[in-house]
């Protein structure tokens, strides 16, 4: 096994909030308990999103609960080339397309075929514009996509076990890179950890669903596969996701012990410390116990 690099990923819309903490805290722990190397990187190539400052006030929240990385944070809006090239190569190898569908080209399509039920919010896609069944028509490309391959991928989590997704089926080809130019999470995400070196992706439950595709990609570039650990949610009032749509505040760490007692909860962990030195390296140890490396 190569040595241990897992990392945090924010996106920069906002502060982190009492959710964000629970990933941050347990890619730290698992990292710190592996003897590993922690690494922050700022999500921000969904730029129409991103707030401005948000990822200095991320840093200082991180760095006010003691979780400060190994390395200087990386910025996905500044590496646009490493994910040019990355689809270039796909395009090259003819795993990836350009679509000139539009929402309302897929919605019909769909609606033509009887699928049109949505999945999370997100359209199947249909595979209309496939080179094999006569590409983009004369039309320009709005998108890029990845020509997913069929049957149905097993992958193992750390926490949540066996799992499976029939990716062709459940999702379609999806976007490498939008009609509006920015690249999508999903290339950006792929290159990043491949670049990086990254080992251990531990992130929150959520972010599962999108584990499926990610494979997909790592094994179009000929990059290893990290292990993963998708933790427990923190929900909000309405029983969703916490998140800044549904009232959660930015996370208060004048009292960075409370706040991380509270993200210890959450993972199952009981810790005892009066300093924030004092009570990481409690939980390590515990974190260690659980999710550790074997004798």
């Amino acid at each position: 096994m190569p040595p241990y690099v897992g990392r945090f990923a924010p996106s920069p819309t906002g502060p982190l909030h009492a959710g964000s903490l629970v990933a941050a805290l347990a890619s730290w722990l698992d990292a710190r308990a592996h003897g590993g190397r922690w690494l922050v990187r700022i999500e921000d190539v969904d730029v129409p999103r991103c707030v401005e400052g948000a990822d200095r006030i991320i840093l200082q929240q991180l760095a006010d609960c003691g979780l400060t990385p190994d390395e200087a944070p990386i910025y996905q809006s500044r590496r646009s080339a490493l994910y040019q090239r990355a689809l270039d190569m796909l395009v090259e190898y003819r795993q990836a397309y350009g679509c000139a569908c539009s929402r309302k080209d897929i919605e019909a399509e769909l609606q033509r075929l009887g699928r049109d039920k949505p999945r999370h919010g997100e359209l199947v896609y249909p595979g209309t514009c496939r080179p094999e069944r006569g590409g983009l028509h004369g039309k320009p490309a709005r998108a890029w996509r990845l020509q997913v391959v069929p049957g149905t991928l097993l992958w193992n989590d750390r926490r949540l076990g066996p799992q499976a997704q029939d990716v062709e089926a459940e999702v379609g080809d999806f976007v490498l890179r939008r009609a509006d130019g920015w690249f999508a999470y999903q290339l950006a995400v792929v290159v990043d950890d491949g670049v990086q070196g990254v080992t251990d992706v531990v992130r929150g439950e959520d972010l599962a669903d999108n584990t499926a595709r990610q494979i997909l990609l790592q094994s179009a570039l000929g990059l290893p596969r990290p292990r993963y650990l998708h933790t427990p949610l923190v929900l909000g009032p309405n029983g969703e996701k916490l998140s800044k749509q549904n009232g959660a505040q930015a996370l208060d760490t004048a009292n960075p012990l409370a706040a991380l007692r509270a993200a210890a909860a959450v993972l199952g962990l009981q810790v005892q410390g009066d300093t924030v030195g004092d009570w990481l390296a409690a939980a390590t140890q515990q974190w260690a116990g659980r999710w550790g490396p074997g004798p």
